[in-house]
């Protein structure tokens, strides 16, 4: 339990009460009413001091109710101390102090205070057990259970929503679906809760399910569903989801905002999400650093780093965080240098960097191959900030030095990690083998993966690629025989674009759009503008017919008006030939075409791209 603390001293002679409560004798009924109206720490004290001065210091309504404002106050240990000088405190004392400890976050304090309470043979209501179960962990939830069903108050409907949340939030999916299907009122609270742990479980089908069978929903029901599809990779559906929010007339909050944001910059639609920052300022949500940074980390996603910035130099009381996405933004977008000034201008200002920082600057790094600034900072993070790298940080470490053709000091890097390395990493050391042909370090890594069994189709692919960049046509054979032996499948290449507020996707080879036809035409008559500006395709590949980021840029120039920017989000790295083309179609189109793979931002313009081919 918390430790008593001494009340300050109240001087009982100082500033008084208004003239209207300064009688002789304070009645209890009015020191009750003015207790609940008090708005102050210091409104609190004058009240206790008057308690004091008319013999009302163990009245046991005003201690419960002085004991409830102090705590509601921030002050706990003054909460405690009340309680403590409480003669035989009810059962409403007892679950009042409970709950103040839960609010503040002091479980473990809370379960004792509630043991003591039945050592005093105090039986607890449905109150008490829906106060303690508050944020209660699993395993003494469980507990709390066993005691609800001894005193019979398991069946109450605040009991049973409070210990379906214990188990979900535990991650006892099946328990809470037990405790939810039993009741026999499911109240809105319930039902949020149980679509809460279907969401945060992954099962977002159940979870709109019961969400599409409910009669009434609030705001808080929208936003578990919203950001349900945000959390669980289907973006577009949250979209969806908050123009029916905003049909039935439900007002958004601020975390309905922060979902919908995150859903634009998945998708990479900038449209929606310069909407939803007017609608933003329209319903009055203020622009603190939270909604900025959600704001910047939306902008820099959709490949508008301008607006990123310009939001930033919006937001009055930055903290670290907002600092960090603006970093993160610039590098990306591969503005290095800008990452860099903006890292020296947050130092300047006494903030400290954060192993977000250290991302964001070893990326920038990365991609504009600062070799040493990268080592410099890699080797800072730990010495003068104590920060542990993570498998981020090793990520942009190895790339960096895998660019820079240090291949054996990037694997030995890896193989000095005191984590395990991932899939990821190993992907990309094994690129780096494949840029400057070192087959023998990249067969030794794709069968020490094949080994342990961390091979995707990526460490497949990669090889096969330098067995033919070799023109070693057996090993790129083997590669596939191996994939299929392994029934491992290669990840479908997927692009999208946002056009008049509604987001496009495209596979390879797609024919199923409903423009089709006319994305072809426009694909054979950018091959022939292309072969005009003297474009041979590196592989026997017909690029333009094939790649999904074609069929959107196409898709692009055939339903916007010329010189309109055109951005591409897909979910594979850019490849050469891809990149190569796009160069060419900028320049034959005279468009600004931004492409967002899965590694960073490709700005091209004029027949050149902002990585300097440096990807």
């Amino acid at each position: 339990m918390s430790t008593p603390v001494p009340f300050p001293a109240i001087a009982t002679t100082s500033t008084p009460l208004p003239s209207s409560h300064n009688h002789h004798f304070l009645q209890p009924d009015r020191a009750t009413f003015l207790i609940e109206k008090s708005k102050s720490i210091h409104q609190v004290l004058q009240i206790h001091a008057a308690l004091l001065r008319n013999g009302l210091e163990r009245h046991p309504i005003l201690n419960f109710k002085l004991q409830r404002s102090y705590s509601s106050l921030g002050k706990l240990n003054y909460s405690v101390s009340l309680f403590n000088l409480t003669d035989n405190p009810n059962v409403f004392c007892w679950t009042s102090i409970i709950q103040s400890h839960t609010l503040h976050g002091l479980h473990q304090q809370a379960l004792l205070l509630f043991s003591r309470m039945l050592e005093n043979e105090i039986d607890p209501n449905p109150f008490t057990f829906s106060s303690i179960l508050k944020s209660c962990p699993l395993k003494p939830g469980k507990a709390l259970h066993s005691q609800a069903i001894k005193f019979g108050l398991d069946s109450d409907v605040y009991v049973r929503t409070a210990l379906l949340d214990v188990y979900a939030r535990g991650g006892d999916t099946i328990s809470a679906s037990q405790l939810f299907d039993t009741m026999p009122e499911k109240s809105l609270v319930s039902l949020t809760a149980m679509i809460t742990c279907y969401v945060k479980h992954g099962k977002v089908a159940g979870a709109r399910k019961l969400f599409e069978g409910m009669e009434e929903r609030d705001v808080v029901c929208w936003n578990v569903m919203i950001d349900g599809y945000t959390q669980n990779g289907d973006p577009n559906e949250a979209l969806v989801l908050f123009r029916r929010m905003l049909w039935a007339k439900c007002k958004p909050n601020g975390v309905t905002v922060l979902s919908v944001l995150s859903a634009c910059g998945q998708l990479g639609a900038l449209e929606s999400g310069r909407w939803m920052h007017s609608y933003i300022d329209s319903i009055g949500i203020r622009l603190n650093a939270h909604v900025g940074t959600a704001l910047i980390d939306m902008y820099c996603k959709c490949g508008s780093v301008e607006d990123a910035r310009v939001v930033f130099d919006t937001i009055m009381n930055k903290d670290v965080i907002a600092w960090n996405a603006m970093i993160v933004g610039y590098a990306i977008h591969g503005f290095s240098r800008e990452a860099l000034e903006l890292y020296s201008q947050m130092r300047e200002l006494g903030f400290h960097p954060s192993d977000i920082t250290y991302i964001g600057l070893l990326h920038a790094c990365s991609h504009a191959g600062l070799l040493a600034e990268g080592r410099a900072f890699f080797q800072s993070m730990k010495v003068e900030h104590g920060i542990e790298p993570k498998i981020e940080h090793y990520g942009c470490m190895v790339d960096l030095l895998g660019r820079a053709g240090l291949l054996d000091e990037a694997y030995e890097l890896v193989k000095g990690m005191q984590i395990d390395p991932d899939p990821v990493l190993w992907g990309t050391l094994l690129g780096a083998c494949k840029l400057h042909g070192n087959i023998a370090l990249g067969e030794h890594i794709a069968q020490s993966l094949v080994d342990r069994g961390l091979a995707n189709s990526g460490t497949y692919i990669l090889l096969s690629n330098m067995y033919a960049a070799a023109g070693n046509w057996d090993g790129v054979a083997r590669m596939r025989t191996l994939m299929k032996d392994s029934k491992v499948q290669k990840e479908p290449g997927c692009s999208s674009i946002e056009v008049n507020n509604k987001v496009h996707e495209f596979l390879a080879g797609d024919v199923k759009h409903p423009k089709s036809k006319e994305i072809y035409n426009m694909l054979q008559e950018l091959n022939l503008r292309l072969k005009v500006h003297g474009y041979i395709p590196q592989t026997d590949i017909r690029v333009l017919s094939v790649h999904s980021e074609n069929l959107a840029i196409a898709f692009g120039l055939i339903s916007t008006q010329p010189g309109t920017p055109i951005k591409i989000v897909k979910n594979l790295r850019v490849c050469s030939d891809c990149h190569t083309v796009t160069k060419l179609i900028s320049k034959i189109t005279s468009r600004k075409i931004v492409v967002r793979d899965r590694n960073r931002f490709h700005h091209f313009a004029d027949g050149s791209c902002s990585c300097g081919d440096y990807w």
